[in-house]
């Protein structure tokens, strides 16, 4: 009897042990159209507002860092969650803290590039501004502080990273034909970029990204970190916006990460946040591209998937479940 009960007792202290593994699951979903803690979750002012029928919802994962081996278990016998070493997920060397604010910083950069290529689809371009001439820089005498660069070599140039991509494309020493409007007039002029103590070929100019809108636009969501809202952010910022209703009543979910350009990323835990879609009463779920093979592995009943790898693709995507028919599927 006295061996049953010592056995019993391990056997209880060994399933409440912590083990180095983290548990994965469905988290909450948002309406981006909607409200969170009695705020708007896009609030735009300046500007009259759509209200649409039906909602784009953002979806999550819910980590549980603390896991004990019963819980692990479980995990591994459910079909909704998923178990996966601790490191995966905190790297070795980083805090629970500091990958939470990393999250939080990606967070808040996707809500930035999504603003961004919303207002771009909306009409409003980037524009890349001159913000400071570097003295004695390949572009002292040429460019001024306020000129707009438009092009490249007859190469648009849409946002301030393609600037940077397409002077670094050519080797130091290169003549670029820089196209600017200087007060509203276009211009153009022969730069030779150089570079320094190894540094990638420059043209001698700080610039600023402005994107001039005439309405103020705010997200406000806490509680949720990583890049991954980005896309439904910007559909979101586009339904408010404009009169027709993207969603044509439908509850939409989806996810991916999106840059200036409007280009959709990959994300991880895709598994969960179909389940945590399907659980919301999701009809269509808008997946990446570069997530469709695991999106199709982890396919949810009832939940048709279309496969996005661009902020066009999506509102086509939309725009074809709105009229009832089927969008490009994974």
């Amino acid at each position: 009897m006295l061996g049953a009960v010592i056995t019993a007792l391990l056997s209880i202290g060994v399933l409440a042990a912590p083990i180095p593994y983290v548990v994965l699951g469905p988290g909450p979903t948002v309406d981006t159209l909607g409200r969170q803690d009695d705020k708007e979750v896009i609030q735009i002012s300046g500007q009259e507002t759509s209200t649409s029928a039906g909602q784009l919802r953002l979806t999550t994962v819910g980590v549980q860092p603390d896991v004990k081996l019963l819980s692990a278990i479980a995990g591994w016998f459910s079909s909704d969650e998923a178990v996966v070493p601790y490191e995966l997920i905190y790297p070795p060397g980083q805090t629970q803290q500091q990958v939470e604010e990393r999250n939080a910083e990606d967070f808040a950069a996707s809500q930035t590039s999504a603003e961004t290529a919303a207002l771009r689809e909306l009409g409003y371009p980037v524009e890349v501004v001159v913000k400071n001439v570097t003295a004695g820089g390949p572009s002292e005498g040429t460019l001024k502080v306020g000129d707009v660069i438009t092009s490249v070599d007859d190469k648009p140039v849409p946002v301030a990273n393609t600037l940077t991509d397409l002077i670094r494309a050519r080797p130091a020493g290169t003549s670029l034909k820089i196209g600017y409007t200087r007060d509203r007039t276009p211009a153009t002029a022969t730069i030779v970029s150089a570079a320094t103590d190894n540094n990638p070929p420059r043209i001698g100019v700080e610039i600023e990204q402005r994107q001039p809108h005439p309405f103020e636009l705010k997200i406000d969501l806490g509680d949720i970190g990583g890049p991954s809202a980005g896309l439904m952010f910007a559909l979101g910022i586009i339904d408010k916006v404009r009169s027709e209703d993207l969603t044509g009543g439908k509850i939409i979910a989806g996810t991916g990460t999106i840059n200036d350009l409007g280009e959709v990323g990959p994300i991880g835990g895709i598994p969960q946040k179909l389940v945590g879609a399907k659980n919301a009463g999701a009809k269509y779920f808008l997946v990446p591209a570069g997530n469709c093979e695991e999106a199709v592995r982890n396919a949810q009943p009832g939940l048709p998937m279309a496969r996005v790898g661009t902020l066009d693709e999506a509102l086509a995507a939309l725009d074809t479940i709105r009229a009832g028919g089927q969008p490009t599927k994974c």
